[in-house]
């Protein structure tokens, strides 16, 4: 983002107000600042940049500041962007002490710092101690006179073998470091901004304006990462959803194919989130997503129930229509019927067993579909002619025996889906810690380095600051050595006495 501060001050005349804010949140949005004037860089220059002495409070890094109430100019190094410096027409030779310096030396030495307490030197200090301190990162380019002063209005119009040479190479040297240098724009924590997230930081800053209020980073980032998170979680739940609409064919054989197909994809879910997602306080969205996939693991479940319940129902009705037709025609009900009913029930059992995929239902439906003819079988049982009663006591008492042993087969495997559902959400928990934990390191990792990075800075600036001082303190002393060396050689007058 560019500031002209020509062109501001062409579109807002003697508002003031107007321009303090476009410059701030130019700061606020821009990952390079380009600061584009006329001329040298004199007291004049630094006059029209005066806005940068007005950050402080225009401008708040943390939504509550230190107990004094400032804000260390560190918060605000965090996520200022890089200070360029654009010189237009510019006459000067690139010299101190008759030696060649490169354009940031010459904007190194205009930031330097006057000795003294009075007024004017803190007028004249005032703003460069705000730019070394806010952009410890600092470029400075000249430019030449684009071409003649007739040719001046006609610039938008002229190829560029009409332009001064020197302009035009200047020109490509400036565009060559903004396009390798300039880098996307990152708020404190690391977090990149793309166009989305652009436009959110641009109407919350507006509005802190429009209120009253001043634009805060920090409640800036909240902002933006309430929006963000709350998306995170809905990409993420879609992933999960297309991938299990995808991989997951109901009925399957078992639960745990089931649950293994749910867990891996809760993994990459929660990937998905995690890449997204910043700043979730107190994982509050993270629960949001935990809750929505346990409740999508929950409909799954009983989706596949009743898949397996249909699949079998439909099974069983075509596999024992046939008998069910037998019975109702009087087929078994006669001497030796019984016997025969049995072994066909015995034989449409095994066909029914041998079906593929009828899911976890597949017992416990034909159970329920036997225990349904009970009633049928012993009256074929009490018709039969051919058994004796001790023979039919002792029928019945197997069909007990074996109605006794598929119920209990039944509690037991649905005590084992029962573990496997709490095993299931447990690990459904550990996943979440664990990639919740890894998340945190690499975030606080990221922050040790944005600390080391500003801390650097900082420290680059006061070493400078220092040498400065300790240049400035050598001058002195050698002007004081000089001096003293002049009166030292300076001829005697002999004396006249009287």
């Amino acid at each position: 983002m560019k500031h002209n501060s020509g062109k501001i001050c062409s579109d807002f005349q003697g508002d003031n107000q107007n321009d303090s804010w476009i410059f701030a949140l130019a700061i606020l949005l821009s990952s390079t600042f380009v600061y584009n004037s006329m001329g040298t860089i004199n007291q004049q220059a630094m006059d029209q940049l005066h806005y940068v002495t007005e950050l402080t409070g225009r401008i708040r890094a943390k939504s509550s500041p230190d107990v004094d109430g400032v804000e260390d100019s560190a918060d605000f190094v965090s996520f200022f962007p890089d200070f360029v410096w654009t010189l237009r027409d510019f006459s000067l030779d690139l010299k101190a002490d008759g030696e060649s310096i490169t354009a940031d030396e010459y904007l190194e030495n205009s930031l330097k710092l006057r000795k003294g307490t009075s007024p004017k030197d803190k007028t004249f200090n005032l703003p460069r101690l705000c730019i070394r301190k806010f952009f410890p990162k600092k470029k400075c380019f000249i430019f030449d006179r684009p071409t003649h002063r007739k040719k001046l209005g006609q610039l938008e119009e002229l190829c560029d073998d009409e332009l001064d040479s020197e302009f035009v190479q200047q020109a490509a040297v400036f565009c060559s470091y903004i396009f390798s240098n300039s880098k996307t724009k990152t708020l404190s924590g690391g977090i990149k901004v793309d166009g989305p997230r652009l436009g959110t930081l641009v109407q919350t800053y507006v509005n802190a304006i429009n209120s009253g209020d001043l634009p805060c980073m920090e409640n800036a980032v909240l902002a933006l990462a309430e929006i963000e998170n709350s998306a995170a979680v809905q990409k993420a739940i879609a992933h999960y959803d297309q991938q299990m609409g995808q991989k997951l064919q109901l009925p399957t054989e078992t639960l745990q194919e089931l649950l293994d197909l749910h867990r891996a994809t809760e993994k990459e879910t929660i990937e998905v989130f995690m890449r997204s997602s910043f700043k979730d306080i107190d994982q509050l969205f993270q629960k949001q997503l935990a809750a929505q996939l346990d409740k999508r693991r929950e409909d799954f479940c009983n989706q596949n129930s009743k898949a397996s319940s249909d699949r079998c129902s439909a099974l069983l009705k075509d596999i024992f229509s046939p008998l069910e037709e037998d019975v109702k025609q009087g087929i078994y009900s006669k001497s030796g019927g019984y016997h025969l009913f049995i072994e066909k029930m015995q034989e449409l059992k095994k066909k029914y067993l041998q079906e593929p995929r009828k899911g976890i239902q597949a017992d416990g439906i034909l159970q329920e579909y036997l225990k349904s003819k009970e009633s049928v079988t012993d009256a074929i049982l009490q018709t039969d002619q051919t058994l004796s009663e001790k023979e039919k006591l002792i029928e019945v008492e197997r069909m007990k025996a074996e109605s006794a042993q598929a119920a209990a087969k039944m509690l037991e495997e649905m005590q084992i889906k029962n573990q496997q559902m709490m095993e299931q959400k447990e690990k459904s928990h550990q996943e979440h810690v664990k990639q919740l934990t890894e998340k945190m390191e690499r975030d606080r990792a990221q922050l040790l380095e944005e600390q080391e990075r500003t801390l650097a800075l900082k420290l680059q600036e006061q070493s400078r600051l220092l040498q400065e001082g300790f240049q400035e303190e050598q001058r002195r002393l050698q002007n004081e050595i000089q001096n003293l060396q002049k009166i030292m050689n300076k001829p005697s007058h002999p004396c006249v006495l009287s």
